[in-house]
């Protein structure tokens, strides 16, 4: 199953605006599900798309792409 890991900027700022540490950062996208997190490792290749023209339904332009599985948190939790 295909992966799209991006950031979230509005998340980012709302965090540094009101002084928030809790918005999670990172979002991991499949076709059924996103899952926000603040740290992500991903276990094996994986590529890097800037599509400025073309960018995903939540308007990210930079994304990362894998079908390897991706971990969230410093549990080691499985994503997908």
């Amino acid at each position: 199953m295909k992966k799209r890991i991006h950031i979230n900027q509005h998340n980012i700022r709302a965090n540094h605006k009101n002084g928030n540490k809790d918005l999670p950062v990172i979002t991991v996208k499949t076709y059924k599900d996103n899952t926000k997190s603040n740290h992500v490792h991903i276990q094996g290749p994986c590529t890097v798309v800037y599509s400025p023209d073309k960018p995903l339904p939540c308007g990210a332009k930079v994304w990362i792409e894998t079908e390897y599985p991706v971990y969230h948190d410093s549990q080691g939790s499985i994503i997908y």
